[in-house]
């Protein structure tokens, strides 16, 4: 590569990571910032990480933000993960469109899944709440949970699975002791894109909520209108960090495991 070549690819890389990591720079300074205003910096303060255990309404809505967050990606890593490999292993009639129909979440706008399930739900007369927004979380992270197990499947070596069972392994055994152990790399980075996203999702759950229920998205946008509190940064900066060391963790077990295999 040509001295002038990495220099520039060099220096557009710098400015996509500074893109990315100015603006949550931002939110972890302004999260000590005395003033109530987020946009206006009046002097250094801890006084919102105390206050911010008082704002039952942040919590609250940060709570059901987990709690659909949790629900959906559960349900949406196993059925995920269970599509990925009946797609792999498989040859069925229709199996093209199957794979057609789990691609349409990934490139269809979140606005069409919300109007549709609020439709469903107005037909069938279900009443609002917490648990109705869960199917669209779901039915929006399932396809990138899928998608990456798939990306994981295709260096799978299937002669590994022929081994076990050589050995006297059943289905089952074979599938817990050899095909679990190394696919999970690949459902859990699903699992983790699945969480994210739903974690993240402000569309499906504003319209698929019931009255009264709100999640952080939800909640941060009806606080916009009249100046978003700093304890929003605080509780923003708490998940940043509580994510970036659970991704360390993530990240250092599994090239343990990695470097462990190759030894």
């Amino acid at each position: 590569m040509r001295p002038r070549t990495k220099k520039l690819l060099f220096s557009f890389s710098l400015l996509v990571f500074l893109f990315f990591y100015i603006p949550i720079m931002f939110v972890i300074i302004y999260s000590f910032n005395d003033s109530k205003l987020g946009t206006v910096w009046t002097g250094f303060t801890l006084d919102w990480y105390s206050s911010i255990f008082q704002n039952h309404q942040l919590i609250n809505a940060t709570m059901n933000s987990l709690y659909l967050a949790v629900i959906s990606t559960v349900i949406a890593t196993i059925l995920g993960t269970l599509a990925a490999l009946a797609l792999y292993r498989y040859t069925f009639i229709g199996k093209k469109a199957v794979e057609f129909l789990f691609y349409i979440p990934v490139v269809i706008p979140d606005i069409v899944v919300a109007v549709a399930l609020l439709a469903i739900y107005g037909i069938l007369n279900v009443s609002l709440g917490l648990n109705t927004a869960i199917p669209g979380h779901v039915a929006i992270t399932i396809s990138y949970v899928m998608l990456v197990v798939l990306a994981r499947l295709s260096s799978f070596d299937s002669s590994l699975e022929e081994a076990a069972k050589d050995l006297g392994a059943n289905e089952w055994q074979t599938f817990w002791k050899v095909t679990f152990p190394l696919i999970f790399p690949g459902i859990l980075a699903g699992g983790l894109l699945a969480f994210t996203i739903s974690l993240d999702e402000f569309v499906i759950s504003f319209f698929t909520l019931g009255p009264g229920d709100n999640t952080l998205p939800v909640l941060v946008y009806s606080m916009v209108r009249l100046g978003v509190s700093p304890e929003v940064n605080v509780l923003s900066t708490i998940i940043i960090v509580i994510m970036f060391i659970v991704v360390t963790i993530v990240g250092l077990n599994m090239r343990k495991k990695g470097d462990m295999r190759n030894d």
